[in-house]
């Protein structure tokens, strides 16, 4: 008998951990872990572990009475702090499959910072599994999906059994699913936090959410693509993680293995600064510039000296104001007094045929500039 392709998925090639919390509320940074449960399963089978945990703080009545969990109980359990190190080698370089995942990630994300020790797996809700999965359903509990699949509980709201519900119910879905299917729904649900090499959801996080420009770099710090964004961090994570993804994303997100970026404060600041990176880094990805006929290198630059333009980001609030001198982009400061430094100390401009197109149709229309070279701060058309 041929073995089946679908249960043999709910057995992964790479060790995957159902994990499930008590907690004494659902704050963070103010609740506390009371108990940890994990079901691990790979290629070698299933593993069960589990442990009640010290919160250092007194249990409110009402969860003593939800869970079972007393003050009593943990009085000699061991702390979040004695039990990290072993906890984080169990769970690192694992899925994490949690229900409602943002609570327990959450939860153990930050109690391992305040160790100072990074977590940052990446993270299956089965909520959100049964939501792709049963889209005709309204209701995704736990205690729904018990009723609904079968499932066998042990106990509830222990933190053990609930995991091995969590275990259970990945075993139906792939007993009632053909592995292409469930490698979708998967797919589609799985929050990436390792996206690319050292680049993580920590690092996409810091990214600004408004306009901006980004530059992948590869191998031997090889500059792979340079692009812009109004939504920079929403773009920068679509390359990288997400069932949308082109196959150049596919390709290109194999290959990165850091990036860098930069707040420009506007479309038009993001449109100049990328055109320069492309220029000066040629990244292997980035189309070449097509010559276009009616480009001018010796078109003549309308005004005295050099010039600001002022953007407002309207996703962030922030302003910037964009230096160019005979069509060549000197940079953006954060303050107009800045933005004369940043012309002051710049070498003699040299004639930039993509600034020249990205502002040559702009200026003529009127847009606003203030300009520097004269010494007047006097925005002028």
């Amino acid at each position: 008998m041929l073995p089946d392709p679908a249960a043999s998925l709910a057995f992964p090639s790479e060790p995957i951990v159902f994990v499930d919390l008590e907690t004494t509320g659902a704050t963070f940074g103010v609740d506390r872990i009371t108990e940890i449960g994990i079901v691990e399963v790979g290629p070698s089978g299933v593993s069960q572990w589990s442990s009640l945990v010290n919160p250092q703080k007194p249990i409110p009545a009402f969860v003593q009475q939800l869970t079972g969990i007393t003050d009593a109980m943990v009085r000699d359990a061991p702390t979040f702090e004695q039990l990290a190190s072993g906890l984080l080698e169990r769970l690192n370089g694992r899925l994490f499959v949690a229900h409602n995942a943002h609570f327990d990630h959450g939860f153990l994300k930050g109690e391992f910072r305040r160790m100072g020790l990074r977590f940052a797996p990446d993270v299956l809700c089965t909520v959100q599994l049964s939501r792709a999965v049963y889209p005709a359903e309204s209701r995704h509990g736990l205690d729904a999906l018990v009723v609904r699949h079968a499932l066998v509980p042990s106990a509830r709201h222990r933190a053990l059994a609930d995991a091995d519900l969590l275990w259970q119910f990945w075993q139906h879905l792939h007993r009632a699913n053909t592995a292409d299917v469930m490698r979708t729904h998967l797919e589609r649900v799985t929050r990436r936090f390792q996206l690319a090499a050292h680049i993580d959801e920590d690092t996409i996080e810091q990214i600004v959410a408004g306009c901006g420009v980004y530059l992948f770099y590869g191998d031997d710090d090889t500059p792979l693509y340079a692009g812009r964004s109004v939504r920079l961090r929403q773009r920068v994570r679509s390359h990288l993680v997400g069932p949308r993804r082109s196959a150049k994303d596919l390709r290109l997100a194999a290959l990165v293995r850091r990036l860098e970026w930069r707040a420009t404060g506007g479309e038009i600041g993001a449109l100049l600064a990328e055109a320069q990176w492309i220029a000066n880094a040629r990244p292997a990805h980035n189309r070449a510039p097509k010559s276009r006929s009616g480009d001018a290198r010796g078109a003549p630059w309308p005004y005295a000296g050099a010039i600001a333009i002022e953007e407002r980001d309207e996703a962030s609030g922030q302003r910037a104001w964009h230096v160019i001198d005979n069509w060549c982009y000197l940079g953006t400061a954060g303050a107009l007094d800045q933005a004369g430094a940043l012309h002051a100390g710049a070498a003699s401009p040299a004639f930039e045929l993509s600034t020249y197109r990205i502002l040559s149709e702009r200026l003529a229309r009127g847009l606003v500039v203030t300009p520097l070279a004269c010494g007047t701060l006097a925005p002028t058309a």
